[in-house]
């Protein structure tokens, strides 16, 4: 019978460490922040500031997982492709929706879609510790557990902080957009209180993270063009891979099956 990761104690989840309990630090906090933000009481300043700090963890927490997470699931579990299609669908209404937030700050409709991304966000916490994170403590040691929550960690502290639907929500596609996204994003979440002249140059870095991102994915295609359409990720997985503790766990086939034990 699966248990949901809300119902269990640290120990059982690997220790503070292991990604469950990452998780699951993250998703109380969420849960916090918004019903902060709908009990009210605030000034507009300190209610815009709580909205930021909610879209700021969703986006890099929700990185995160579509980066190091899913696709560790998907390996190890049967269902794993049905269970993270639900997931990442989840993920890209919450886009959407924050995206449009964010677009027309003014209209009247921003409450009621605030709103709905909160239930969307709800559902998205409920589904995951009842279903999907449960699957990663049936498959893994604890010490395994601690080790993907180093990896997934890292790349949270770098995702980006901002909502972006059209970007895809599994590698390669999310990760060669990340490292421009999340500098942007980063320059913007600066800005609001930085002087005219730091708001300028944060649009002229930003502009230019951008664009060295996108000419980094046209000089990877350029090459994957010369090498007889082969993709980047398979000619140099072994070499990039092997640069990360989760990479050289899954090159040397740690990360391939269920443990058996923990």
């Amino acid at each position: 019978m699966t248990v949901s990761i809300a119902d269990q104690d640290a120990a059982s989840l690997g220790d503070r460490r292991s990604v469950l309990c990452r998780q699951r630090r993250d998703h109380a906090k969420l849960d916090a922040m918004m019903d902060r933000y709908r009990s009210g009481g605030m000034a507009a300043t300190e209610r815009d500031a709580l909205w930021l700090a909610i879209v700021r963890l969703v986006f890099s927490h929700a990185f995160a997982e579509e980066t190091v997470l899913w696709p560790i699931l998907r390996r190890v579990h049967p269902a794993g492709e049905e269970l993270t299609e639900q997931v990442e669908q989840e993920h890209q209404a919450i886009n959407e929706l924050i995206a449009r937030v964010e677009r027309t700050p003014d209209d009247a409709c921003r409450a009621g879609w605030i709103e709905e991304a909160f239930v969307l966000i709800s559902q998205d916490i409920r589904d995951e510790e009842d279903e999907l994170l449960p699957c990663l403590r049936d498959a893994f040691s604890d010490r395994r557990l601690r080790s993907i929550g180093a990896a997934w960690e890292a790349v949270r502290a770098t995702a980006p902080t901002r909502p972006h639907p059209a970007v895809s929500r599994r590698p390669p596609g999310n990760a060669l957009s990340g490292v421009p996204l999340s500098v942007f994003d980063r320059l913007r979440d600066l800005s609001p209180v930085a002087s005219p002249a730091v708001r300028r140059a944060t649009v002229l870095l930003a502009g230019a993270a951008a664009a060295a991102g996108c000419s980094a994915v046209a000089r990877r295609a350029v090459r994957r063009q010369r090498h007889g359409g082969r993709p980047w990720r398979a000619r140099h997985a072994s070499r990039d891979l092997t640069l990360h503790p989760l990479g050289r766990a899954m090159t040397e086939g740690r990360l391939r099956k269920p443990d058996a034990g923990r």
